[in-house]
């Protein structure tokens, strides 16, 4: 027997030895001693692999791209016109920026970080009481991105939380670790005003005046996009990524797009977030207490495909594991998102479909989510 076929037989007898186990998460096979090698649930097909060969380009990538910077202290102060033309520049060409000086103090991103951390390090049976694969679910612990849909795993636990309205839902949160649902209590509601100050910022970047839209509102058309936004959506998901024996034959996370209009990701010391870029995988370098804040689906359906979002992945690592808390931004559940009639002229014609979350998610609930898929489904032929 050639040795590729020794090992071939070794990795069928190793999956089919934790195959009841892989539905509790990657954390628990981690912590059970189980992944000695990646197995093949969690392989991914050889062209979606982070190979030696992307790595290489990454490697090279990432000492020339910068993501670009945005301080928050000149989107809300004197410099905001020179601000808000750097943030039209990254929103245009990356869908991506670094977001420092934002206001929330360092104690509070450390500490979010740190509960988030201690959750996934409670036992499983602590963390059990929140599996579900429910996506409606106001809280849902879970691996992958969906256990029932996914053919192939990806090297990550979750912990989602629906945020709005905070008081009805921080009860239902997990009440281990002790002060879980304070902390992120408090990250969440600061997250939620961060979002709405960089919001106004990317309407005004898009030309976009909510006073002129309330007063040329005779029709009652609902132009007000910031009073939706305010009673928007919140979900925060905090991300685990135990080390993984064999980085290049999985990913914390496939290549994906976010659903919403914005998304903060706060993240650890622990590199692994790539972007897409001029058709490259390009790691993204963690600045201290920075958030890296990325353009969804729906703002890119808003904004008439003026900004795009952007397929981004994660890498896991043999050394380290890694912690990240996100937190997506979006209309109510029950709005309908569509293009701004205002970005809409005989040079731009409406280019996607109205939508809404219920369309978002009978899509993802019947089939698995690739890349840009759903909002490709989305959008209207050119006229």
């Amino acid at each position: 027997m050639s040795p590729a076929m020794a090992m071939n037989d070794e990795r069928s007898e190793d999956c089919h030895a934790i195959e009841s186990e892989y539905h509790k998460g990657v954390k628990h096979l981690y912590e059970k001693g189980y992944l000695h090698k990646v197995p093949k649930k969690y392989m991914f097909p050889a062209s979606e692999r982070p190979t030696k060969s992307m790595d290489d380009d990454s490697n090279v990538a990432k000492e020339n791209l910068q993501l670009p910077i945005i301080d928050f202290t000149d989107l809300i102060g004197p410099n905001r016109l020179q601000a808000l033309e750097s943030l039209a520049n990254a929103c245009e060409q990356y869908g991506f920026f670094q977001l420092v000086n934002h206001n929330i103090s360092d104690d509070i991103t450390r500490s979010s970080i740190d509960v988030a951390g201690r959750f996934f390090d409670l036992p499983l049976e602590e963390r059990a009481k929140y599996m579900t694969t429910d996506m409606r679910a106001a809280v849902r612990y879970g691996t992958s991105f969906s256990q029932t849909k996914d053919s192939v795993f990806c090297w990550r636990d979750f912990l989602k939380l629906i945020c709005n309205p905070l008081p009805d839902f921080v009860p239902h949160w997990p009440a281990s670790p002790l002060d879980f649902q304070e902390v992120v209590a408090s990250y969440a509601e600061k997250t939620k005003h961060l979002f709405l100050t960089i919001m106004e910022a990317i309407l005004e970047s898009l030309g976009i005046m909510e006073e002129e839209a309330k007063e040329n509102d005779n029709n009652n058309n609902n132009n007000n996009i910031m009073k939706e936004l305010d009673n928007g959506s919140q979900m925060l998901v905090t991300n685990f990524y135990p080390p993984c024996p064999e980085p290049d034959l999985t990913l914390g996370m496939h290549p994906h797009s976010d659903y919403g209009f914005l998304t903060l990701l706060l993240q650890d010391e622990v590199e692994g977030l790539q972007i897409q870029y001029q058709d490259k995988w390009l790691t993204v370098q963690p600045i201290p207490n920075a958030f890296v804040v990325n353009i969804g689906d729906h703002l890119e359906i808003f904004s008439n495909g003026k900004y795009k979002s952007v397929l981004h992945r994660v890498l896991v690592n043999k050394a380290k594991s890694r912690v990240s808390v996100a937190s997506l931004h979006s209309l109510p559940f029950d709005c309908t998102v569509r293009p701004s009639p205002k970005l809409i002229d005989e040079e731009n014609p409406k280019r996607y479909m109205d939508t809404d979350f219920a369309s978002f998610l009978a899509y993802v609930s019947t089939r698995e989510t690739k890349k840009k898929d759903f909002l490709e489904s989305r959008k209207l032929p050119y006229t």
